[in-house]
Order: C-alpha cells, then structure tokens, then sequence
C-alpha cells in the first residue's frame, strides 16, 4: 500500500482524488486544500470540491493559507508518514521543507506537455495558440516553476471545435490512471525520470483582461480559438452600444468583410469582418443576461 497525502483544490483535480481513495493500491491519508472561500450571492464560505469529498469520506483535512508558513501543519503532516504528496491544481507554491516530508517525492500532475506551457494557463494557452495537440504529464516537484523531471505523459488531441471546459473535463478523466501509474513505478522502479530539455521551454502566463478582448483585425481563426480558449473562463468579449458582449461559439467562414463591422445577419447567427476571413458568431453573452443564440440577441438590435 502507498500512502499519500493529497493537495488540490478545484474540480478538475476530483476524479484523481476520487480513484486514488478507491485504489486498492493507493491510502489516502489526508487532504490538503485552499481555506474555504465566500461565494454566491450571499458570499457564504463555499468549501472546494476536493475538501467536500475529504469530509464525505472522513478524510482529515487542512486548509493552510499558506503551506510554507505554516509549520503546525507541515509537523502534522509529518506525523503520517506518507510515500508521496500527490499535487494536481492545489494553488499554492511548495518550499524545501514541505517536499522534504514525504519518504519518496512529491509528484505533481500538470496539464500540458511540458516543458511545453510551463505556469499558471496551459490548458487555455494551447487552445489560444491553436495547438492541434496537448496532454498531460507527472513530474518530481522541485522550487522551480514545473521544472522538475518528468515522470509520464500522455497525448490529448485538440479538436477545432474544442474548448477549454471540453479540454478540462478530458484532462480530469484521464488524469487519475497516470497518477496511479507513477506513484506505483516510482515504487518498484519501473519509471526512471528525465530531465526536461531546457532549450524547448514555453510558458503559459496568466491571461490579461486586454487579452480578453476581441481584436477584430487578428484573422478569423485566431479569435475563433481565443473565444474556445477562454469560454467562460472568463469569456472573449466585444462592446456594443456601451455594452459588454460575451462571446461563447463561433465558426470561421472564409471570405472578406470590413474589419470589425456585422457583414450579415441569418439563422445561423452574425457574420463579423476580420483581418482574414470572417468570423461567425453563434452564441453570446449580452451584459446583463443569460446566453442565447447570436441571431436571437441581433433580432432585438435596433438596426
């Protein structure tokens, strides 16, 4: 049996915690995650998803503001003795002497392929750059920002029509296997981690609010993976009449149009002019209320 302790904190990381506690291989001694946080209208402290499964299945939990700053705990989590720290969208950086803890390493599962998209975005930057492929990989966590050596990968196609809640929810399902798979090859020393090669590192910085503001000039192409890469997180907008229009589907479609300005109004939805092509725009977002269809919202337009 191999005894980890667990630290994550969105729903992306639930079905690796949910196979590794039902892994007859795996012990899950306890879970570390982000303090609870005010949400929703009432701004009532919301537990993360991770910590609703610990307590549902009587899994100790601890919730540090800060893991390096909090030496109570990291003598707690000292007292379990585990193999492994298992880490997967915790969201806090780890010093020398929490990864110190474990008898073996503390493994991270990251979402790209690196040293491709090292940081905080590699699932929304690999959509944005309009990357065919991605994937995911574990790795030994050092200091560095996801320099460690890597442990395994596994490739995952990127549709066109794809987006990034699509790519989320493919990456949490086929994450739980390569985490289980690791922790076990690192055991019996059938995996023998590599070195990342320097020389091909990429980053994946944190998205800008300019970022996120359709440039009607880029081709049609580029906006269509930028409204994919950000589809409600937090969403590829414009302004219309003063007001901020989300943008959650689109369609490139290949012909000429003034840049920025609505070239067709149809049942499909509004036919947009770009630097290259033009882009459809199927379903948004208008300031103030829920989606709908493109055509729906241009149906109330005043034109």
């Amino acid at each position: 049996m191999i005894n980890i302790v667990f630290f994550g904190t969105p729903s992306i990381a639930l079905k690796s915690l949910e196979y590794l506690y039902n892994s007859n291989d795996i012990n899950v001694l306890a879970v570390v995650t982000q303090p609870d946080k005010p949400a929703g209208r009432g701004q009532k402290l919301s537990m993360s998803p991770i910590k609703v499964f610990a307590v549902e299945n009587g899994i100790p939990v601890f919730q540090p503001k800060s893991i390096r700053k909090s030496p109570e705990i990291q003598e707690e989590l000292k007292k379990l003795s585990p193999d492994f720290f298992v880490t997967f969208a915790f969201g806090q950086i780890l010093s020398q002497e929490v990864l110190d803890i474990p008898k073996y390493e503390t493994i991270n599962l990251h979402a790209s392929l690196l040293p491709k998209y090292r940081g905080a975005n590699p699932i929304q930057r690999a959509i944005i750059n309009g990357d065919k492929v991605t994937g995911i990989c574990t790795m030994i966590t050092e200091l560095g920002l996801d320099c460690g050596d890597i442990c395994l990968k596994e490739v995952i196609d990127i549709p066109d029509t794809m987006n990034c809640e699509q790519l989320f929810q493919e990456i949490s399902e086929k994450s739980p296997r390569l985490i289980e798979e690791t922790l076990k090859g690192l055991v019996d020393n059938s995996i023998v981690p590599q070195k990342q090669e320097e020389e091909c590192v990429c980053m994946a910085n944190k998205l800008t609010k300019e970022e996120t503001k359709i440039d009607w000039s880029k081709s049609a192409e580029e906006i269509h993976n930028l409204v994919r890469g950000i589809y409600k997180f937090p969403s590829a907008y414009f302004e219309y009449n003063g007001k901020i229009i989300k943008v959650l589907e689109t369609k490139v479609v290949e012909g000429s149009g003034k840049i920025g300005e609505f070239v067709k109004f149809s049942k499909e939805g509004i036919l947009v002019g770009c630097g290259k092509d033009c882009i459809l725009l199927v379903k948004v977002k208008p300031e103030g209320k829920g989606e709908m269809f493109a055509r729906d919202w241009a149906n109330g337009l005043k034109r």
